[in-house]
């Protein structure tokens, strides 16, 4: 069955920013990395931006302040090229993620409006993945089919009808990873079409 998975690294980082310098401010504002550059904007165009979602303090927020987007269009086009430049990175490292999933045994994932799946690999285990992923030869790769882990039975016999694997995430036995529920209409603003459910998966 058709999918696309995404996988996404991301880094448990203790305590405050380093780069915060005692009186708030960025110590490396004009070098910052595009994350910080593109906040509090939302880099994926299915997830809106909402300012109660956001450590922005609210004196950011008043009239006086640049007008970042209106009716859900974006304004700001340094961050609209900004985001198109995170994206094409994106793109570009699909087939190094593809790679590093292979290397630590990551096969399941979760469809992107029901659930994520959080790995959190050893720091060892994931240096040596990633240099494995970085050396090795694209036509090498050999992943194994993904898994889809459900909670909800109507989502399984849908994926099952349509091709894919499927797995209840109470079966999961010694999962790897943990299994982080979203209400099930509300993150992407669509509702539960269970036809469209197999073109939409996300691995973080």
């Amino acid at each position: 069955m058709p999918a696309r998975v995404v996988a996404i690294l991301v880094a448990n980082a203790v305590g405050a920013c380093p780069n915060l310098l005692p009186t708030m401010r960025c110590g490396i504002y004009e070098e910052r990395p595009l994350v910080c550059r593109i906040y509090p904007a939302e880099i994926n165009p299915f997830v809106a931006l909402e300012r109660n979602k956001k450590a922005c303090p609210p004196e950011a927020w008043t009239q006086e302040q640049p007008l970042l987007q209106r009716g859900g269009i974006l304004l700001d086009e340094v961050i609209q090229r900004d985001i198109e430049l995170s994206r094409a990175a994106d793109a570009r490292e699909a087939y190094l993620k593809g790679r590093l999933c292979v290397a630590l045994n990551v096969r399941d994932t979760a469809l992107v409006h029901e659930a994520v799946l959080v790995y959190s690999p050893p720091a060892k285990s994931l240096l040596s993945a990633l240099t494995f992923a970085i050396a090795t030869d694209p036509g090498q790769e050999s992943a194994a089919p993904w898994r889809f882990v459900s909670s909800q039975p109507e989502t399984l016999e849908t994926l099952t009808k349509h091709g894919g694997a499927a797995l209840h995430v109470r079966d999961a036995e010694a999962a790897s990873y943990q299994h982080v529920g979203f209400k099930r209409e509300a993150i992407f603003g669509f509702e539960a079409d269970l036809e469209s459910l197999p073109r939409y998966a996300q691995q973080l």
